[in-house]
């Protein structure tokens, strides 16, 4: 400020033993001058001050996201899609989803059970309990780019998916009964089809 003071000062005294015009016309451009390097600085520092902000508010954003994943790397083994261990229901919840369905009907649905049975062979499919009911959900594998591992059972889950209700054939139900292990005695009275609680998972996440 007392560096444009003396400016100014000068530039009266100019005026004194310069024209008129001309002195004025230095005088009016260093204002303007000043004045625009002012506003511009200005603008300067509050686009710093934003990008400081949007910065941090950024960052704070992907610590929480990765504080997430490594809980759930932590405690869980994934499998497919990448999903979270909160904001899922219980089998029996899931269950009477199931019971609003009709063939044909499909709902998105999350759910946390165990597994109680899982493909011997390649652990392409699993059945997980429907709440207390002897009935079970049987579980496959978006595209089958995934599998579960063959030990997994009794492994509590979270599964996130589509659920749906189908009917199985005689030659289907005889085919998982191959790939469970069961006896071909167990096999033979398999003779006629089956409604199903059916899901197709997206994600899984298995407790270690």
């Amino acid at each position: 400020m007392n560096c444009l003071l003396r400016r100014v000062q000068s530039y009266a005294i100019k005026f004194v033993f310069l024209e008129k015009w001309r002195a004025v016309f230095i005088l009016n451009n260093y204002l303007c001058f000043v004045l625009k390097s002012d506003i511009q600085m200005k603008k300067f520092m509050m686009i710093m001050v934003l990008s400081a902000a949007m910065f941090a508010c950024k960052t704070n954003k992907e610590d929480k996201k990765t504080d997430a994943k490594e809980t759930v790397a932590s405690n869980y083994n994934s499998f497919g899609d990448e999903i979270s261990e909160k904001d899922y229901m219980s089998s029996a919840d899931a269950y009477a989803k199931y019971q609003t369905l009709k063939a044909g009907d499909t709902i998105r649905l999350k759910f946390a059970s165990s597994i109680e049975e899982v493909c011997s062979k390649k652990g392409c499919w699993m059945k997980l309990p429907a709440g207390e009911t002897n009935e079970t959900i049987m579980v496959r594998f978006k595209d089958y780019g995934f599998f579960m591992p063959l030990d997994s059972n009794g492994k509590e889950v979270i599964v996130e998916g589509k659920a749906f209700v189908k009917e199985v054939s005689v030659d289907e139900l005889k085919h998982y009964a191959e790939d469970a292990g069961k006896s071909a005695e167990e096999i033979a009275k398999i003779t006629a089809p089956k409604m199903e609680l059916a899901f197709e998972a997206n994600g899984v996440l298995m407790k270690k």
